[in-house]
């Protein structure tokens, strides 16, 4: 599953000042106004400073590595469901309630191709407890019944990062009759008639 998101910016969206190797950079995946997903980098010292956007898909916060010249720009532009899972449940990452629903979502569904596996829940019980396979490394998710009422939930954030169905834009058009099965037409003449003259002649 690949996530179609855009690189990150190299200045903040706020003070316009540009960002340095080592900046604690703040990323949000937005809907705007307009009703356009969107993605705001601003320096974490600025996040205070934000305008609030409609609606807040997701936030994270990483340290700044200013992109090198040879690495792939359209492969900048993805983001495995895996990478975001990671970057979201990062544990120096401060809790966000936003980004509970995709976590949940994400954690199921990397338990069902066995990049997850569940490893019991914490003491208090609020939390599943996973390890990652390859890494062997342990991510605490918040615990939630992901019944129906959940997946119509996320499906905004699941809409925007890996794009809606399409629709069907027009509806199939009906077969055009075959000229051969038309009636004639009444400006026509028949051949029956000629057939007749013929054979009285």
């Amino acid at each position: 599953m690949e996530l179609n998101l855009h690189p990150i910016a190299t200045k903040c969206c706020v003070s316009g000042r540009e960002f340095a190797e080592g900046d604690r950079v703040v990323c949000y995946l937005v809907r705007e106004a307009d009703g356009l997903t969107g993605r705001r980098d601003l320096l974490e010292s600025e996040d205070a400073n934000l305008p609030a956007p409609a609606e807040i898909y997701c936030r994270w916060v990483i340290s700044y590595k200013p992109r090198r010249g040879e690495e792939n720009a359209d492969r900048a532009l993805k983001l495995t469901a895996e990478n975001l899972f990671l970057t979201l449940a990062d544990p120096t990452n401060p809790p966000n309630e936003a980004n509970t629903p995709l976590l949940q979502f994400l954690a199921l569904m990397m338990e069902r191709k066995k990049i997850l596996k569940p490893r019991g829940v914490t003491p208090d019980g609020t939390k599943n407890i996973f390890e990652h396979m390859r890494l062997r490394q342990m991510y605490e998710i918040p615990a939630g019944d992901l019944n129906a009422e959940f997946f119509v939930k996320i499906q905004g954030q699941l809409d925007v990062l890996v794009g809606a169905p399409k629709k069907k834009t027009e509806e199939a058009k009906p077969a055009a009759p075959d000229a051969a099965s038309q009636p004639p037409s009444a400006t026509e003449p028949s051949a029956a008639p000629t057939a007749a003259a013929s054979a009285g002649e």
